[in-house]
């Protein structure tokens, strides 16, 4: 069918929702393929915050299954969550992040061989300052309680002792961007869920439609426990990271000895690396992940399928060391390409020096420490004669006659 590239309903859905968490609603998507015959229109935001790590290369394969469906997909830049997210940056700033956001996304899915013309990128204040949104604000605001607010944006506004109100605010906006941006589904991960439901609960109360939600897994930071944040450093790699720098990140990285559970790197092979090699090579299930091990540790070697690869590991037949070799390799791999692109583009350059500048460092002049060098050192005015001779024989005899 030609609005779904070729592909038949069924294998158009199939795409769509391959690699999901989960998806809420998907009917909703099968309703659009079937029944209204047109491409399923949907769209993924993300708050210019941090720099773009290589966490963002999972929701980037999904973008790439949905405009191989032949989906119609928008890029919700948020400029204005970014800016309510506990205030991170002033607005000019985030305006610069945006760019650069915009200019990331766009060299990932080049450098994965996904054609980009279907691709739609919006700001969120083009349209999230009108008075038809704001008054959708205050209507939205009527229905949803504070508890239910606070509980929604929790594990995507940043928690503090002492939230502002931007955090309830936040989950509002992002339940009513499916509405203004006209689309049949929302997609992003499954640490937005609560947002989710809070758009399908309420939405329909303002005369509003319900979307269909498309989750797809969190990557596992290098760290113990959590996921891949732009906030902790130690958590992540910038997606235009230097090659030394990768390797010394991924060295200190969390990885236990059989533990395939709680394994970043195990993931990051999963959703990001066996993805990106289907895409590039249009095949179903390719896979191909070598490791160029040590002579004295049994040599190279090469893993067809990711299954196999988890079981070698699970069985300590590979070791932690091995395979921070192969992901260091194929990470940087990867990255190449998107780094040459975006050191080439002066536009990057002029967003991220703006977006990200370097702290200014506060030159303090160092106060100059008088030394104290005692009473007796010479030309010192103040300092005291040694008693004399005579003097000294009269404080003896004056005690002699004391003891008498």
């Amino acid at each position: 069918m030609s609005f779904t590239n070729g592909l038949s309903t069924d294998e158009a859905y199939e795409l769509i929702t391959k690699n999901l968490q989960e998806t809420l609603n998907g009917q909703i998507i099968k309703e659009v393929l079937e029944k209204k015959e047109r491409p399923v229109s949907l769209y993924w935001g993300t708050a210019p915050t941090g720099k773009v790590h290589c966490g963002y290369l999972v929701p980037m394969t999904k973008l790439a299954h949905f405009l191989k469906a032949g989906c119609e997909v928008k890029v919700l830049l948020a400029d204005l969550h970014a800016f309510l997210d506990n205030m991170k940056a002033p607005l000019e700033v985030v305006n610069h992040r945006a760019k650069y956001y915009e200019l990331c996304i766009k060299a990932i899915l080049k450098s994965i061989n996904v054609p980009i013309e279907k691709l739609k990128f919006v700001v969120g204040s083009s349209y999230q300052l009108s008075a038809e949104y704001t008054m959708d604000i205050f209507r939205l605001s009527n229905k949803v309680s504070q508890n239910d607010a606070k509980r929604a944006g929790a594990d995507v506004v940043k928690q503090v002792s002492n939230p502002l109100l931007s955090g309830l605010i936040y989950p509002l906006m992002q339940a009513l961007d499916e509405e203004f941006l006209k689309v049949d589904a929302q997609f992003g991960g499954v640490d937005q869920r609560k947002i989710f439901v809070l758009a399908e609960e309420n939405l329909p109360g303002l005369g509003y439609k319900k979307r269909a939600h498309m989750m797809n897994p969190m990557v596992p930071g290098l760290t113990q426990g959590g996921k891949m944040s732009a906030s902790d450093p130690n958590s992540k790699i910038d997606i235009i990271e230097e090659p030394k720098a990768v390797k010394k990140k991924i060295n200190t990285a969390f990885c236990a000895p059989g533990n395939v559970e709680d394994n970043g790197l195990l993931s990051f092979i999963q959703y990001v690396i066996q993805p990106i090699q289907e895409l590039k090579k249009d095949k179903q299930g390719s896979f191909e992940f070598f490791i160029d091990r040590p002579e004295k540790f049994g040599g190279p070697i090469t893993f067809t399928s990711f299954e196999e690869l988890k079981q070698a590991f699970k069985d300590e037949k590979l070791s932690p060391p091995d395979l921070k070799i192969g992901v260091t390799d194929a990470i940087n791999e990867l990255l190449a390409p998107i780094i040459e692109e975006l050191k080439n583009s002066p536009e990057f350059q002029e967003a991220s020096s703006k977006g990200y500048p370097e702290p200014v460092k506060e030159k303090t002049k160092k106060v100059k420490q008088k030394k104290d060098k005692g009473s007796f050192y010479p030309g010192n005015k103040n300092k005291q004669e040694s008693p004399a001779p005579d003097a000294v024989k009269e404080v003896a005899d004056k005690l002699e006659e004391a003891k008498v």
